[in-house]
């Protein structure tokens, strides 16, 4: 009985169980309803295939398409102070910070690094809305800063992904000063004759549009952005007035001159190298590399012989004797003349 309890029977239950499926295969697209394979919505940047809508994608992901073969080292930001007004609301600034680095991996809200972009050098910092809607606070401060100084110390351009919610209000009045603080930062960057590129992501509000997120030298926005200061519904509700379609997105704004261009995440790398190496001076950059040649054994090359081997393998060649001469022949005597007696 043993022997069919413990061997029998889980060996069929094994056969005829359902196998449990992960969770995350399959992503609905949010705005036509289609479902999304996981591999095939990572290669293609988190864009639905079917209606190029742009969902969110972490820094890390963002600079492994961007940067030549995903290579990229990340840049030394310095800490702030933990939790400097000991603020408090349903939760504790310090719980709610370790929520945050347990869902993203991520220590805080911006990610700076540098690498190649088209065999161009350049320093790149990303905010990730997942970390607590992007909010800037000190260490988004110090990070825009830290990306800033190692620009003009390497001479690079810098290239900022904003998204965020505006101001991180744990923060307080620290989190404004921060305004102020990368605003002289992006001036090192112009007095250094630097470009300063910025791609506005869904979404980007508050504080951070009314700073360093709309002081570049290119703005670029990814579609359907959600770019302002005040969202939609509370102007609504100030100006009791029906806002018009589209109203403070990409679209909106590229058409009223707000932005430089709209361009899809599928093809935000090919734009920003021609763009980076157009402010820089440079050439267009090669579509192309063409690889290094397969190697191929090399045939050995046969030295000459030395005189002395050459002599000793000479084979000795007899030489033919002369053809022995005919022997001359005589001249034919003359006749005499009859003498008469």
């Amino acid at each position: 009985m043993n022997w069919i309890s413990n061997y029998v029977r889980p060996k069929i239950n094994s056969l005829f169980s359902r196998r449990e499926m992960p969770e995350n295969l399959w992503t609905k697209c949010p705005e036509c309803g289609t479902m999304l394979f996981h591999r095939e919505l990572s290669d293609n940047l988190n864009v639905c295939p079917s209606c190029e809508h742009h969902m969110g994608i972490s820094p890390r992901d963002r600079f492994t398409a961007l940067f030549d073969g995903g290579i990229f080292t990340e840049v030394e930001v310095p800490a702030p102070i933990t939790d400097p007004l000991q603020f408090r609301d349903q939760k504790r600034y310090p719980d709610r910070m370790k929520a945050a680095q347990k869902s993203t991996g991520e220590s805080e809200a911006m990610l700076v690094a540098e690498g190649e972009i088209g065999k161009t050098p350049i320093v790149a910092a990303a905010q990730d809305f997942s970390f607590m809607g992007g909010s800037m606070g000190m260490y988004v401060g110090n990070a825009i800063i830290a990306a800033a100084e190692r620009a003009v110390l390497m001479k690079r351009p810098l290239i900022l992904f904003s998204a965020a919610g505006g101001a991180r209000m744990q923060e307080g009045i620290l989190s404004l000063m921060q305004m102020p603080r990368t605003t002289v930062a992006i001036q090192m960057l112009r007095e250094a004759g630097l470009p300063y590129i910025v791609v506005l992501t869904h979404p980007t509000t508050g504080g951070v549009t009314a700073s360093y997120a709309m002081l570049g030298d290119v703005h670029i926005a990814e579609p359907n952005a959600l770019i302002c200061f005040a969202g939609p519904r509370v102007i609504e509700q100030t100006i009791r007035e029906k806002l018009p379609e589209g109203f403070q997105r990409a679209e909106y704004l590229l058409d009223h001159g707000m932005l430089d261009r709209v361009t899809s995440r599928t093809q935000m790398r090919d734009e920003l190298i021609s763009i980076t190496r157009m402010l820089l001076g440079q050439p267009r950059a090669i579509s192309g590399i063409l690889e290094a040649p397969a190697e191929t054994e090399e045939a050995p090359v046969l030295e000459a012989p030395k005189e002395e081997d050459a002599a000793k393998e000479e084979v000795p060649v007899k030489k033919a004797k002369p053809a022995a001469k005919a022997p001359a022949k005589k001249p034919a005597a003359k006749a005499k003349p009859e003498t008469k007696k």
